[in-house]
């Protein structure tokens, strides 16, 4: 019974932030910090599900950058979704555009859309990102793995993001979140703890397109790293809740 008074919580409310942010969106004519505030609406939710989630955020922080995070699930909007920082959009695939509700805010805040299935476009859209960092001076958020590990672990990480910092000569940023397989059970009260951190920002200066693998290796390596010491922590504040 709780499962599916939550998930009628979750949709509603979801709903509501998507129709609610798209007005907010647009009356801010499309304002890259706009998705920063949907994201955060979102990420407030995670009470709904029973979770207890932790953030770890940079403020000081504020120049332009290329974000990069670990993507796990479904859960992850009601996770990451709060780390995401002013000024920051995100990209994401084509047909999220027709995904009722959320595609028209997803628009409407101003992320960037790509075309994964076509090579040439997602090679011109990483061109474009490149230039609109330059141009904006803002950052963008991205998920390098390209799709949910659901359990599999960090899964290797593709290139766009990588070529995209090298070019508009930003940092790139990996954000983490502990990990959510199969913490989530809707029907139960309490679903424990999560953690999200913004890690230090890593250095592209000295990087280019023929040692760019030394670049995704050494962001690979932190995030997998801290999401292990991540697992242990939330283990640790579990145990002592149980207690």
């Amino acid at each position: 019974m709780l499962k599916y008074i939550r998930i009628t919580i979750v949709i509603v409310c979801a709903i509501l932030i998507c129709i609610v942010g798209t007005v907010y969106a647009l009356l801010r004519l499309r304002h890259p910090s706009s998705v920063g505030v949907v994201a955060g609406l979102f990420g407030a939710m995670h009470k709904l599900v029973g979770l207890k989630v932790i953030t770890r955020k940079r403020p000081t922080f504020t120049q332009p950058a290329i974000y990069i995070a670990n993507h796990q699930n479904n859960y992850d909007m009601l996770t990451l979704a709060a780390m995401v920082p002013p000024k920051t959009v995100s990209i994401g695939k084509s047909s999220l555009i027709w995904v009722p509700f959320f595609g028209l805010v997803f628009w409407a805040t101003g992320n960037i859309f790509i075309q994964r299935k076509k090579r040439s476009s997602a090679i011109s859209t990483m061109n474009r990102v490149a230039e609109i960092i330059r141009q904006k001076q803002i950052s963008i958020w991205m998920f390098p793995e390209g799709t949910r590990s659901r359990g599999r672990g960090l899964l290797p990480f593709k290139t766009g993001a990588f070529h995209a910092a090298i070019d508009a000569g930003v940092p790139i940023v990996p954000v983490v979140c502990s990990s959510l397989h199969n913490k989530v059970d809707l029907n139960r009260w309490n679903n424990g703890v999560v953690i999200c951190e913004i890690l230090d920002p890593i250095d592209t200066t000295g990087y280019h397109r023929e040692n760019l693998k030394e670049l995704i290796d050494k962001c690979h390596a932190v995030m997998q790293a801290k999401i292990e010491a991540l697992d242990q922590e939330v283990a640790i504040l579990e145990s002592q809740t149980a207690e």
